[in-house]
């Protein structure tokens, strides 16, 4: 346990620290603690501003989705298109986004995403080729949004002042949308805290917009409103604007489709701005499916309620009022409520109704007031354009600071606590602009559809690659996504983007494949891993010493379980050689391309106390030759099955008759039920002694069993102890049944136990009495395996600690299925009978399989998507 180093008053005022004092001592050197100067003039460092899954995630998507397509073209939508198949636009717009909601949620919750959002995940999980490419596109395609929803504000205010013009009505958009992106550019450089305060004014005030639409569709209408089209809930409205009414170059269904579809984009905000958010793994799955729930209830009923109230059109003229009761000559739905429409109708005039006012007007008409909803449209498209100018900025400088294109190196840089992209955001700012001067909603819809679908196809991509895979490094937290709904929206994204414009989606593949080339051409200096490139993921590539590898079957079958279409599994033998050049040759001959083994997995010796001098040294020099080969190391053993037996016999239970050896069926073999895994994690070996235990729960057999955890502490703290490895198995995404705090794993061993180890090591004692005039050290060099009576005084409290952990492991793990146990590394003099001694007498007495392991200290378990 860390001990606290810093007081009560200040973060830079110290407890008292023996360190401090260090230098009273003869060639020692004190540390420094603060100056008096410093306590009075150095201010505390604020921590970074980090946001939970509401502030930073739910309320920003939500106001991220409600853009100018609600307010500015849903009804025009609908009115196209009719009820029915807006609904089914919307839905369909639902299912890609959600697959991709799915897919981020589980690449989210497969560790820790630093910062980045998007493109770290795709580049993570794809590689930098995919990635990187895909995160210029989808870091421009947010700056685009910011154009969008600018233009949409901007357009909003020249319909209210359309009576005064500075220069012209398209100028003046232009000039309206200048002025506001500088103004939420200003916002931006503030900081993510006035950022989050604004979004957070932003959807109090559409709240309220909200709710006096929906008040305003129930009350009555005014005859200036029945003039506009606008009637309130009629059964014969609403069936007449179920079917579609195509109108104009854009009146096709995939047309409209493509014009909604950037209303739903906004799914990706929490997952851009990682760095910014408390717990990104737990917020972005929870934030982002809520707020596409609400967010998608909303349109539906908007464009519902819209098309149950107002007619397709309407002159909005009063005089239009029909003053008796014969309706002859009359056209239209608005006859049966006493209006004729008639000329307009038929001469294509008509300015109001569904069909015709593709501005605010039809909303705010059936509102309640009208201004309410025009302060409605101002928070979506203001908030939306502020989630994308603060998004895209972030997005970009991750990229910048991997480095892997040229000269955008100077946007990597960031500025105070939060590491702020200051020059990016300036990057964003201009692209805005560049884009806000075409002042064209649909054309700048048309596009970002295209750089969005890409967006979210490679997410999905990256999902279904990573799950089909089946890498080791594939952990997610987040149970509900599923690889082949994520392969559908991958499919259906790229088939979108032909749909709706196909020149647009040539143009983006051919940048991709551009911006592919260069990084396949360069080769940049990086080494992420990905699901493309397995070979990279920490994964266990065994090399197994069955001999024969019918002969050994245990071990054949328990390396299986856990390798078996994840990674590699390379049988092998003892070959004994008087020419050191031919064994040089044949060892460069194992592995596969890159796939070279890194585990060697060995069956234990349990004929070791008959075997001699010689066979158990050889075999305790293979377990000292494979840690000074950084290799990791699996030790299996059998109680009531395979041993690994001298000069490589095949001994089993109750099998002799060679014809029987390629049907013996192993406990690996078999449903373990819902029996436990025991892992007693004694070292830190790099997590390689759970990761074995995770791999195999993942297979059908042994994926009813339930993994517990032992770890050493002192009684005073269990809790602490305990809470801190449950928070570490859930950063590393591994489900434990229960994490086990052994105390008394000090305590002196029973007296019958140490007597049986005495026993075992007595044949290879050294004793004193033995010397006979003869030296200690000549009878070392004689028989070098022997252990004299001071090597194994000093090592006699780790022998019987030993003998203590096996007392403990056979009294909670005796009916389990499988135990794995940190195996010991020895000290280079250590005598090899000793080292033998231990391993048997940590795993005697079991009737369980039992694995002794060691990872070679390099991290095979992170917390972080790499």
């Amino acid at each position: 346990m860390e001990l606290r180093k810093t007081s009560l008053y200040s973060t830079i005022d110290m407890v008292p620290q023996m360190e401090h004092y260090a230098g009273t001592l003869p060639c020692e050197q004190a540390k420094s603690r603060p100056s008096l100067e410093a306590l009075r003039k150095t201010f505390e460092v604020k921590s970074p501003v980090r946001f939970g899954w509401i502030y930073g995630v739910k309320i920003p998507c939500m106001m991220n989705i409600w853009g100018v397509t609600l307010f500015l073209q849903l009804t025009w939508i609908t009115s196209q298109a009719g009820i029915v198949l807006t609904v089914i636009i919307i839905l369909m717009s639902v299912t890609v986004t959600t697959a991709t909601a799915l897919s981020i949620s589980a690449i989210a919750t497969n560790g820790r995403v630093v910062s980045g959002g998007t493109y770290f995940m795709i580049s993570r999980s794809l590689g930098p080729e995919l990635g990187a490419s895909i995160g210029l596109i989808f870091s421009f395609a947010n700056a685009l949004s910011v154009a969008l929803n600018t233009v949409g504000f901007a357009q909003v205010v020249c319909d209210l002042i359309f009576n005064v013009h500075m220069v012209d009505y398209t100028n003046d958009m232009r000039i309206v949308g200048v002025i506001t992106v500088t103004a939420l550019l200003g916002i931006s450089l503030a900081g993510m805290e006035w950022e989050t305060k604004a979004q957070i004014l932003f959807f109090l005030v559409l709240m309220v917009s909200f709710a006096n639409y929906f008040v305003g569709t129930i009350i009555p209408h005014s005859v200036e409103k029945q003039g506009r089209g606008v009637f309130g809930y009629r059964s014969d409205i609403f069936i007449e604007n179920l079917t579609p009414n195509w109108r104009g170059p854009t009146g096709s269904f995939f047309a409209q489709f493509s014009i909604f579809f950037p209303a739903v984009t906004g799914i990706l905000y929490g997952a851009n701005i990682t760095g910014d958010l408390k717990d990104p793994s737990s917020a972005i799955p929870k934030g982002t499916l809520m707020a596409i729930f609400w967010t998608t209830l909303s349109y539906i009923m908007v464009a519902v309620t819209s098309g149950a109230c107002v007619v397709r059109d309407a002159s909005g003229n009063t005089s239009d009022i029909m003053t008796g009761n014969s309706t002859d000559g009359c056209v239209g739905l608005a006859c049966k409520y006493g209006w004729n429409f008639t000329q307009c109708t038929e001469s294509q005039s008509c300015q109001y109704g569904l069909a015709n006012n593709v501005q605010v007007l039809v909303m705010a008409e059936l509102s309640g007031f009208y201004y309410l909803i025009t302060a409605g449209v101002f928070a979506a498209s203001l908030s939306s354009a502020l989630g994308y100018l603060v998004s895209a900025p972030k997005i970009f400088q991750c990229l910048c600071k991997d480095n892997i294109y040229p000269y955008i190196g100077v946007f990597a840089k960031g500025y105070g606590k939060n590491d702020e992209p200051l020059r990016a955001y300036l990057l964003t700012y201009f692209i805005a602009i560049a884009f806000i001067l075409i002042a064209e909603l649909n054309t700048i819809s048309a596009i970002i559809s295209n750089f969005f679908l890409c967006s979210f196809g490679l997410i999905n991509i990256s999902c279904f690659h990573a799950a089909i895979t089946n890498s080791p490094g594939w952990r997610p937290s987040f149970p509900y996504y599923n690889k082949w709904i994520a392969l559908y929206g991958a499919v259906v994204c790229v088939v979108l983007m032909f749909f709706f414009t196909w020149w647009t989606a040539l143009i983006t593949f051919g940048v991709i494949a551009v911006l592919f080339g260069y990084i396949i051409y360069k080769k940049p200096k990086i080494n992420w891993g990905s699901s493309v490139q397995a070979t990279k993921t920490p994964s266990p590539q065994c090399l197994v010493m069955t001999g024969p590898p019918n002969q050994r079957p245990a071990l054949v079958d328990f390396v299986g379980a856990f390798t078996k279409n994840a990674s590699l599994m390379i049988c092998g033998d003892i070959m004994m050689v008087s020419q050191p050049g031919v064994f040089k040759q044949s060892r460069n001959a194992s592995g596969l391309g890159k796939l070279k083994p890194n585990t060697l997995v060995l069956g234990f010796k349990s004929n070791w106390r008959e075997s001699s001098p010689e066979s158990i040294g050889d075999y305790i020099h293979t377990i000292y030759d494979t840690f000074d080969s950084k290799f990791c190391l699996c030790i299996l053993r059998m109680m009531d099955g395979l041993d690994v037996s001298d000069e490589s016999d095949f001994k089993a239970d109750g099998i002799s008759d060679n014809s029987h050896r390629d049907q013996i069926k192993t406990v690996f073999q078999t449903a373990q039920g819902k029996k436990t895994i025991d892992v007693y994690w004694i070292a830190d070996d790099g997590g390689l002694t759970l990761l074995v235990p995770y791999l195999l729960t993942r297979r059908k057999r042994w994926h009813s069993c339930k993994i517990r955890v032992f770890i050493v502490e002192n009684e005073q703290d269990i809790e602490e102890r305990r809470n801190e490895m449950i928070n570490l198995m859930k950063r590393f995404r591994i489900k434990v049944n229960d994490v086990i705090v052994m105390t008394d794993s000090e305590k002196s061993p029973q007296t019958k136990n140490m007597d049986r180890f005495l026993d075992s090591v007595a044949p290879f004692r050294l004793h004193d009495e033995q010397q006979e005039g003869v030296s200690v050290q000549e009878l070392r060099q004689k028989d070098p395996w022997k252990i004299s009576d001071k090597e194994f005084e000093a090592l006699r409290l780790k022998s019987e600690r030993k003998v203590r952990l096996n007392e403990i492991i056979r009294k909670n793990s005796q009916h389990t299925a499988l135990v794995l146990v940190s195996l010991p590394v020895p000290h280079s003099d250590c005598p090899s009978a000793l080292y033998m001694a231990w391993l048997d007498t940590l795993t005697c007495g079991l009737h369980c399989p039992v694995v002794l392991i060691r990872g070679n200290q390099e991290n095979v378990l992170t917390f972080y998507l790499q």
